[in-house]
C-alpha cells in the first residue's frame, strides 16, 4: 500500500515513519522546504526519543521518503494522511485552516479513488467539512473520508504508535473501512482494540479522552491544595484512590498544572464546540479553571518561599511541559517564568532538550549547563519538570551551591526524608513536610 502523509511535526512524522516500519511505502510532505532538507539528510527536526533510527532505518530501506511536492504525493498515493497543526485560536476554537489548505490541494490533485485521513486533532463536523471543500474544488472527486485520532504522547509516540491501547476509526461507507483495516493490519495481528464508528464519534472520542485526563489532573490538584490545609499527604490519597479499579492510578500525580500540545488545546477547543452547540459543560469549564489557578498557585509558592522576588535568584530545572520531550508549547514553567522575569527576578535554567525552544521566547533567562550549575548562587532551586537526571541529585552538594537551602519541588521526585537528611528546606505539592 501506497501513503502520503501531509505533515511532518510530531504526528505526521511519527506516523510516517511507524507506517513505513510496517512495510508500507510512505511519502511524507511538508510545505517547509527546511524541514524537508533536514529529513534528506537524515537530521530530525523534532526530539523523540527513537525516531531518529526508526526514520534512518526506514528510508534507508527506501519506503520512506520526504518532499515539498504536494501534488505527487496526493497522485501517487491511494491513502492520504492530513497531519497538520490545528493550533488553538484567539477564541479557544481550533484553527483547521491548513487542514481545509491540504483538503483544496487534494481537490485539484486527486487522480482517482483516495481515502483521506485526517489524523489531526479536529472539531466535531471537519470531516464533513474536508468533503465540502474537495468538493467545492472538484465536484467528480472519488474518496471517502476517514476519522483516525492520535493518542501519542511526546516522549513515548513510538511505542503509542505501534502498541496502542486502542485505534478509533470513523468511517461512513465500507470501502474506506476495509482499506483502514489494512492499513493496520500488522496491529490486528497484536490483538489491538479496534473500534469502528462514524465519523463524529471518532472526532470526539479525541477531545473527550484529552477532557477527562485533564479533569483527572485538574481533580488532584485541588486535592493536592486541601491536603496541605489540612495535613494530609496528597502521594498516600492518590494511591488510596488509584488503587480502586473504576479509578485507577493514572492521571493522579499533581503538580504545577497540565500543559504540553494537547491538554490546553483540546479542553479549550470542546468548549468551543460546546459553546457553538448552545450547551454550558460545566465539568470542563472548572477544568480549564482550576488548571489557571494552579499555575498561577506555583508562582504564590516560590513568592512564600522566598520572600520578595525582586532581586532574588530562582533556578528552574525542567523548562519542557513534561519529560522526553523538547516541546515547551503551555509548559506550566513559562507562566513561572514569565511571573519571575515581571517582577525583576534573575531566572537561571537547565533542561536536557527545551533550552532552545525557550531561548526564543526568554532570551533573559540564564541558560545554564548542568543542574549544579543552575543552583549555584540562587535563593531557590525549583524542580518544574520531572526529569529522571533530577531524581538523583547530589543534595548535599545542592546545599553547598545554593545561596539560600530551598528546594521547591512541583513534582514530589524527592521523599520527605531525605531533603531533612540533607539539610535543605523542602516545599513539595500537597505533602506532609514532617513526613519520613
Amino acid at each position: 500500500m501506497r501513503i502520503c502523509v501531509v505533515g511532518t511535526g510530531y504526528v505526521g512524522l511519527v506516523t510516517g515513519a511507524c507506517l513505513a516500519d510496517f512495510g508500507m511505502n510512505v511519502t511524507c510532505v511538508d510545505k517547509v522546504r527546511a524541514k524537508i532538507d533536514m529529513l534528506n539528510r537524515g537530521e530530525i527536526p523534532i526530539y523523540e526519543p527513537g525516531l531518529d533510527l526508526l526514520v534512518s532505518k526506514n528510508a534507508k530501506a527506501g519506503r520512506l521518503t520526504f518532499t515539498t511536492d504536494l501534488k505527487k504525493g496526493i497522485r501517487e498515493n491511494s491513502v492520504i494522511f492530513i497531519a497538520v497543526g490545528t493550533p488553538q485560536g484567539e477564541d479557544g476554537a481550533a484553527d483547521c485552516s491548513a487542514v481545509f489548505d491540504v483538503a483544496r490541494a487534494i481537490g485539484r490533485n486527486i487522480n482517482g479513488y483516495k481515502v483521506i485521513v485526517n489524523k489531526s486533532t479536529v472539531p466535531i463536523g471537519t470531516a464533513k467539512e474536508v468533503t465540502t471543500a474537495i468538493r467545492a474544488v472538484n465536484g467528480r472527486a472519488q474518496f471517502s473520508v476517514v476519522s483516525n485520532p492520535e493518542f501519542l504522547r511526546e516522549g513515548s509516540a513510538i511505542k503509542d504508535f505501534m502498541e496502542p491501547d486502542r485505534i478509533v476509526i470513523g468511517v461512513s461507507d465500507a470501502r474506506a473501512e476495509e482499506i483502514m483495516k489494512e492499513v493496520y493490519k500488522p496491529l490486528y495481528h497484536l490483538e489491538t482494540p479496534i473500534i469502528i464508528t462514524n465519523v463524529e464519534s471518532s472526532e470526539l472520542i479525541k477531545y473527550a479522552s484529552n477532557a477527562f485526563l485533564a479533569a483527572k489532573i485538574s481533580f488532584i490538584n485541588e486535592v493536592a491544595v486541601l491536603c496541605e490545609k489540612v495535613g494530609g499527604d496528597v502521594l498516600d490519597v492518590a494511591r488510596g484512590m488509584g488503587l480502586d479499579h473504576r479509578i485507577g492510578p493514572k492521571f493522579l500525580q499533581p503538580g504545577p498544572g497540565y500543559g504540553g500540545s494537547c491538554f490546553p488545546k483540546d479542553t479549550m477547543a470542546l468548549l468551543d464546540i460546546s459553546r457553538k452547540h448552545d450547551y454550558y459543560f460545566a465539568i470542563l469549564e472548572s477544568v480549564v479553571d482550576v488548571n489557571r489557578k494552579i499555575k498561577e498557585r506555583m508562582v504564590e509558592k516560590v513568592r512564600r518561599a522566598v520572600g520578595p522576588l525582586k532581586g532574588k535568584t530562582v533556578g528552574l530545572l525542567g523548562l519542557a511541559f513534561k519529560p522526553e520531550t523538547d516541546d515547551i508549547r503551555e509548559s506550566p514553567a513559562l507562566p513561572l517564568v514569565a511571573a519571575l522575569v515581571k517582577e525583576k527576578a534573575r531566572v537561571k535554567a537547565y533542561d536536557p532538550a527545551a533550552m532552545p525552544n525557550a531561548r526564543e521566547m526568554f532570551p533573559t533567562v540564564h541558560y545554564c549547563r548542568t543542574p549544579y550549575e543552575t543552583a549555584k548562587g540562587a535563593d531557590a532551586l525549583v524542580i518544574v519538570t520531572e526529569w529522571n537526571e533530577f531524581r538523583y541529585l547530589d543534595l548535599t552538594r545542592l546545599k553547598t551551591l545554593l545561596r539560600k537551602p530551598v528546594l521547591i519541588d512541583f513534582r514530589n521526585v524527592y521523599a520527605v526524608g531525605k531533603i531533612k537528611a540533607a539539610g535543605l528546606s523542602y516545599h513539595p505539592v500537597g505533602r506532609i513536610k514532617e513526613k519520613w
